[in-house]
């Protein structure tokens, strides 16, 4: 095996272990409504999570992966024995903000962390902004870092109504009861959406390790050839099995500090974030599956009152949101400046 062919191969390890930190990370968006209202105790409920995390693959394909791998980089015109030190710092950058954020206990975006490690390392190896990343993939990727929250809100405000309106005389205990058991629904709804979405962006990245480490023949006109089934199966692994160990530290942001949920509120946040999800990952659009459930709980929140939201915390998860791409791009750009000026020393 070749030195860059082995260099390809941990540079993948590197990116499972990515795929795995954004499985605790983000274990918070699937199981945090599902906990604090009782439904599930945490074991049960990231059990549950990481099953329904796995066969996400089955069900939504990987329009995603192709965005994330194909669509926001020119890889083409980074020198070539820079590429693989570009994908490591890229990867390496949303690892360090994935962890600076799990310790403090923001439900920032490792989708938005991975994004901007991509395109701060991509920038710094080809030495400028200019025409290196693709407008088109970039574009939608931003629309959505404002629209998914939004559209998790409103989903979450208008499913709330209705069920309130269709329940209106059936009794609080009733009700209760018939939510605990629609939990069980959404939340195997929302960790399909979430393991659709999140497990596809690190499958990008690693079939661009594999072309760029000539592992693997590049597509029709050099674009991104289609996901082997493989890299399917250890991205939606790696995710499931950070699911398993859990992210409690924001699972107590999520689930209890941006408002306070019964089995109907948690439903329905639930499910608007499943619809959100589903519809985006179907579109190929990578959102952020923390962005749509966080705005989701908080439409949920506000049909009992504005004040029932604790916008003090939500305004704190809003600027980690707005900081997570230009961190996660910056500490990439350090990385492989120090990576690739390492390699050039020694050749």
């Amino acid at each position: 095996m070749t030195t860059t062919a082995s260099f390809a191969i941990f540079i993948i390890f590197v990116a499972l272990i990515f795929d795995y930190t954004n499985g605790f990370h983000d274990a918070a968006n699937s199981i945090a409504t599902v906990v604090s209202t009782r439904v599930l105790s945490p074991a049960l409920a990231v059990m549950w999570a990481a099953a329904f995390n796995f066969i996400a693959f089955a069900i939504l394909g990987t329009r995603v992966a192709k965005t994330i791998g194909g669509d926001l980089v020119r890889i083409e015109l980074i020198a070539q024995d820079a590429r693989l030190y570009m994908l490591l710092a890229g990867v390496i950058g949303a690892i360090v903000w994935n962890l600076i954020t799990w310790y403090v206990g923001l439900p920032t975006s490792s989708s938005h962390a991975l994004i901007g490690g991509y395109g701060g390392a991509a920038i710094t190896a080809y030495g400028s902004f200019v025409g290196i990343l693709k407008p088109e993939g970039w574009i939608k990727t931003v629309i959505f870092i404002v629209a998914s929250p939004v559209i998790g809100m409103f989903l979450g405000f208008f499913l709330m109504v209705a069920v309130h309106w269709i329940f209106r005389r059936s009794s609080p205990r009733n009700v209760d009861k018939i939510f605990r058991r629609g939990q069980l629904l959404s939340a195997a709804a929302y960790s399909l959406g979430h393991g659709g979405n999140d497990a596809q962006k690190t499958m990008g990245i690693v079939t661009a390790v594999l072309v760029a480490g000539g592992l693997l023949g590049a597509g029709p006109g050099g674009k991104l050839p289609d996901i082997p089934l493989w890299v399917v199966l250890m991205a939606h692994g790696a995710i499931a099995l950070g699911t398993l160990s859990g992210g409690w530290r924001i699972v107590h942001t999520m689930g209890s500090k941006i408002t306070k949920l019964k089995p109907v509120g948690g439903f329905c946040a639930e499910t608007a974030g499943a619809i959100a999800l589903f519809g985006a990952t179907l579109a190929g659009i990578p959102v952020s599956t923390t962005h749509t459930i966080t705005g989701a709980i908080i439409g949920v929140g506000s049909t009992r009152r504005l004040s029932a939201v604790k916008w003090g915390v939500a305004r704190r998860i809003v600027w980690a949101w707005v900081l997570t791409i230009p961190a996660a791009g910056s500490i990439a750009a350090i990385v492989f400046f120090v990576f690739y000026g390492v390699h050039r020393m020694v050749q």
